[in-house]
């Protein structure tokens, strides 16, 4: 049957939903508190210069063919997408590097250079990441859990696939030499996880790299973007910016519609809204107090949450193609696990730091002015359960990156940005409406996945429903188009 469905934010949860839903001839309409589309994944462009703000990591890109093909369309039409060699490149605090792709003999190379006894256990690793990937991504991730009984009949499958073990854990056994079980458990951080809490299921986002790559939307994930609204658009749905929602209306303890946070609380009906904004936002801040239940916001407010970001995102007028960075690169500190234990666990600011460093212009020029490079430089932070004042904070830290990147990568840098924007924990908190400035919602630890997740459909109220990374099956581009199946199978089950 026909519905009036009301979707909520613009991320490529969002987004994938509304488009699921649109083809099975509903009428959908998205609405936007920015001015442009993408959610996290929103571009900022200044002086010539095109900066992906969110996810820049393409894993998976079926599930993008997924959603053009149920249109009746072809993903090329809309995007380009380049497949990478290599995936990243990991530095470790000497400056020595270790490059991985999907080439097993390739990585064994890489893996000889720093400890020629882990080929083995690298083969071995694989091998039994692949069954997690196949249990963990092939056949759960785009199902419900709904119901505790869902989650019970997967326990014998964990047990076996030793989910109890963290990511570090699981590397750790078949890895021995320090650098490389780094390089081999970074992946959960990907998704807003500590490898040392995480559960070792997540050891399957190497294998699904292996498995499909990873890719760069040539003119940067926006393009992306811009192409699922496209599309969205061509099947009749209908994208509102600048409309912020102060409230889901609720009556006879189903969601009813929304108000605008307009002048006049524009009130619109619906039939069915899916959220596409954090969940913990919309249950603290969309659903009027009087409807809330105790059981879900205690829930809710109990949850750990993952940590924040701190991003820099600069433009250079000159070129490095003679360095040593790729276009994906992580440099590691000299801590590992106490450095992922001040942000996650005791929530402090540190002295140190890890980076995520990318530089798209080395695989795409045409996304900053001729003879220039664009970058960004993200690090992991605890988020604003930590106290620490950004406002004070957020200068003097990222000077502290820059010239760490000027006296080890990136030569004469400071007196070559022309273009610079950053973002701290409070970016998330107040333009992305994230609880407490989280970059990737709830923690993925094993009591918060699966059934044990803020649910796909509300336990509140039975016509909303939930995508995105605070759903199941989580955060990550793969995630959080597969929580849009999900949704669209629960809806169209009715």
């Amino acid at each position: 049957m026909k519905q009036k469905i009301i979707v909520i934010g613009s991320g490529f949860g969002g987004l994938a939903a509304a488009i699921r839903l649109a083809v099975r001839g509903h009428d959908v309409e998205i609405f936007e508190k920015l001015d442009k589309p993408g959610g996290r994944a929103y571009v900022y462009e200044t002086g010539g210069f095109k900066f992906d703000c969110g996810p820049t990591v393409i894993t998976a890109p079926f599930l993008f063919d997924e959603l053009f093909e149920l249109a009746g369309k072809k993903a090329e039409d809309y995007f380009t997408l380049k497949a990478l060699d290599p995936f990243y490149r990991i530095f470790n605090d000497k400056g020595e590097y270790f490059d991985y792709n999907s080439n097993t003999d390739f990585t064994l190379s890489q893996i000889d250079k720093f400890n020629p006894k882990d080929k083995q256990g690298y083969l071995k690793f694989i091998k039994t990441a692949k069954a997690i990937f196949q249990k963990g991504f092939v056949e759960l991730a785009d199902k419900p859990f709904n119901k505790f009984s869902d989650m019970m009949k997967i326990v014998p499958d964990m047990v076996k696939l030793k989910s109890y073990k963290t990511v570090y854990r699981y590397t750790s056994s078949f890895i021995k030499n320090d650098f490389l079980r780094q390089c081999f458990s970074f992946h959960p951080l990907l998704v807003g996880g500590n490898p040392f809490d995480t559960t070792s299921i997540y050891a399957l986002i190497h294998y699904l790299e292996r498995e499909w790559g990873i890719h760069y939307a040539m003119g940067g994930t926006g393009t992306i973007v811009n192409g699922l609204v496209r599309l969205f658009e061509e099947l009749g749905g209908k994208i509102h910016f600048n409309s912020e929602i102060k409230e889901i209306t609720i009556k006879d303890q189903k969601a009813s519609g929304i108000k605008l946070n307009d002048r006049g609380e524009t009130f619109i009906p619906a039939d069915s809204i899916v959220s596409n904004a954090d969940v913990a936002f919309t249950y603290r801040n969309m659903i009027p107090e009087m409807y809330r239940k105790k059981y879900t916001n205690r829930k809710i407010e109990k949850m750990r949450y993952s940590m924040s970001l701190f991003v820099i995102y600069f433009g250079t007028n000159r070129r490095y193609n003679n360095s040593n960075i790729q276009h994906h690169n992580i440099i590691l500190g000299k801590r590992y696990k106490g450095l992922l234990n001040d942000i996650f666990k005791r929530k402090i600011l540190a002295e140190d730091f890890s980076l995520y460093l990318h530089m798209p212009t080395m695989t795409d020029p045409s996304i900053a002015p001729a003879g220039c490079e664009c970058f960004y430089a993200l690090s992991p932070v605890p988020h604003l359960g930590s106290g620490t004042d950004w406002s004070k904070e957020a200068e003097p830290y990222r000077d502290k990156i820059i010239r760490f990147l000027e006296a080890g990568y990136l030569p004469g840098l400071e007196s070559s940005i022309v273009a610079e924007h950053y973002i701290s924990p409070l970016h998330f908190q107040n333009n992305l409406n994230s609880y407490l400035g989280s970059a990737f919602s709830v923690e993925p630890v094993l009591t918060q996945s699966a059934w044990f997740r803020p649910h796909n459909r509300s336990e509140d109220f039975e016509n909303l429903y939930f995508a995105g990374a605070g759903t199941h099956p989580g955060a990550g581009l793969p995630g959080v188009l597969s929580s849009a199946k999900i949704v669209d199978n629960l809806i169209n089950q009715k």
